[in-house]
């Protein structure tokens, strides 16, 4: 009894840690996969820690589930629910640490970040159900002291193995986890299709006024430098033209108070909106690296916004328009 009792304490305990590894790495994935700028807190070292601790604790899982499968009585659902859950998770886990090398994109028509979080995504929904036919519940006796100490051990293993991961295959990696391209890569967000705006008919509304190619080229345009890290896994640093959203606000006769945001409107419907301080960092660009801008890539002018990821960068844009609306009265991830 005493060895059964046990057993069934160490795999509840495996369970336990298990969920709670699953959750902070989707936790840290979707907090790395939207900011922008570099944190004190390393959210893709604890993502990929938390990955690296769940394979140091798959021999443990192994068994668990092994023993699990050969109990008499239990329903099949619930077996294909574990043996499902455990594909989902390795397929997540190693599809993320073979995109942290740089060294493969595409498995078929998918990218490896497509699989990853594909992956991920479905493996919460099947967690969710695999807790509601199987609860564990926690225990005080799953924070004594033998269990501390296994968690510090395990924590101290995971520490290890993403430091030599990033110095090894995971190096050269961004602070996102985004892997360095030389070139600017064409993407865009969901079902976005590129847009082939014929310039002699393109027009940009910004507040009260309406500029054509001639007169937004006619404003003054600055030359810089920016990283595009693109939530698809990859950054590249470009140098950019183009005029400030604040310079622009200003030739178009748009007061100064009285609204909150601007919202940036492409062709295709897609939006994001800038808060009213933040204008100054915030661009509307017509070319990059020398060369005005392809259809791919936005033509005739899209956004760059340094410091937020390529979700922020809206293309084919025909609309700035200041608005009541607060910065954070928007989703953090576009919806549409």
């Amino acid at each position: 009894m005493g060895v059964r009792l046990r057993t069934r304490q160490g795999g509840r305990r495996v369970d336990l840690a298990l969920g709670l590894l699953l959750l902070t790495g989707v936790v840290t994935g979707l907090s790395a996969n939207t900011v922008g700028v570099d944190w004190p807190l390393d959210l893709i070292q604890l993502h990929a820690a938390g990955a690296l601790a769940i394979l140091l604790l798959a021999p443990w899982k192994y068994v668990v589930i092994r023993r699990g499968l050969r109990r008499p009585g239990r329903r099949p659902a619930v077996k294909w629910l574990s043996i499902t859950l455990a594909l989902l998770v390795l397929t997540t886990i190693a599809s993320g640490l073979i995109h942290s090398t740089g060294h493969l994109e595409d498995v078929g028509p998918l990218t490896l970040m497509q699989i990853h979080v594909g992956a991920a995504v479905t493996a919460l929904a099947v967690l969710a159900a695999h807790f509601g036919t199987h609860v564990v519940r926690p225990r005080r006796a799953d924070v004594d002291r033998r269990a501390m100490l296994r968690l510090a051990a395990l924590a101290a293993g995971a520490a290890a193995a993403t430091t030599l991961w990033d110095r090894g295959p995971g190096d050269g990696r961004r602070f996102t986890g985004s892997v360095p391209k030389p070139d600017l890569l064409v993407t865009s967000w969901l079902d976005d299709s590129i847009q082939h705006i014929d310039p002699a008919q393109w027009t940009l509304r910004v507040g009260p006024t309406t500029f054509d190619l001639t007169a937004l080229h006619d404003l003054p345009h600055e030359r810089f430098t920016a990283v595009l890290d693109c939530t698809s896994g990859w950054y590249t640093e470009q140098q950019w033209d183009g005029v400030r959203l604040s310079v622009l606000l200003a030739a178009a006769g748009v007061p100064r108070n009285g609204w909150r945001t601007v919202e940036a409107r492409s062709a295709t419907g897609y939006s994001r909106w800038f808060g009213a301080a933040t204008l100054t960092n915030v661009w509307l660009v017509t070319a990059v690296a020398d060369r005005p801008l392809s259809y791919g890539h936005g033509f005739p002018a899209r956004i760059v916004a340094p410091g937020r990821r390529g979700f922020w960068w809206v293309k084919w844009v025909t609309s700035i328009q200041p608005s009541a609306r607060p910065p954070w009265a928007q989703p953090v991830f576009p919806l549409t």
